[in-house]
């Protein structure tokens, strides 16, 4: 939720999706959530002029002078210690189209999400994830050809590293009620299904950057 020129990241991503015809969201929200849902809330307040009639009803009308994003936004409550793949499994209900898009939401990037889901529909796979080349330290990815077979954490890399944006097949009703039950269901990670080679590579050239945790 930190500005950036005025609105928070979140919503720089979420425009970025908006640009290749996403229009339906789903926030997975935890940790001060609370904040997420009053932003955009109370979002189209901010940016218009507002009209409050204090007699009656308390009648509010807003002017458009900024025309507003044509989004429909669940936010789904799930948990603040929840790991990346359970997250998702307990959204499972709002996710009923034949695949999905994922972001962790701690980055922006330039990246074609076009081309990204073309890959994907011509690979087969369950899920294509897309591979960067990032300065630090992140965990890197084995490749063999265009197919993930190993997942190295935090090693010193010097090939493509998990940039964050992911297409996956819907999951369906019975693997969230099954994930969401599981003793580990907070450690499960979306990255790091089995087996490994269920995940494609996109490879971007182009602009990626974190904006997760600081690094003196």
């Amino acid at each position: 939720m930190v500005d950036t020129g005025g609105p928070p990241i979140l919503w720089h991503i979420m425009k970025t999706y908006s640009h290749y015809g996403f229009r339906r969201f789903v926030l997975c929200v935890g940790y001060k959530g609370h904040m997420i849902k009053d932003h955009f809330v109370n979002h189209r307040s901010r940016m218009n002029d507002v009209t409050l009639r204090f007699q009656g009803d308390r009648e509010i009308e807003f002017h458009p002078a900024v025309e507003d994003e044509d989004w429909e936004i669940s936010f789904a409550e799930t948990g603040s210690a929840t790991a990346t793949g359970a997250r998702i499994a307990r959204v499972a209900q709002y996710l009923d189209a034949p695949r999905f898009v994922l972001t962790y939401g701690d980055g922006i990037a330039a990246v074609d999400i076009s081309a990204v889901h073309k890959s994907h529909l011509v690979s087969g796979k369950l899920g294509t994830l897309t591979g960067v080349h990032p300065g630090g330290c992140y965990g890197e990815m084995a490749l063999r050809g265009d197919d993930v077979t190993e997942f190295n954490e935090k090693q010193s890399q010097t090939g493509y590293v998990n940039g964050g944006l992911l297409l996956r097949a819907r999951v369906h009703r019975p693997a969230h009620e099954s994930v969401r039950h599981r003793p580990d269901a907070r450690a499960c990670d979306v990255a790091a299904p089995r087996p490994r080679r269920s995940w494609r590579v996109y490879r971007h050239e182009g602009f990626w950057m974190a904006m997760d945790t600081y690094r003196g």
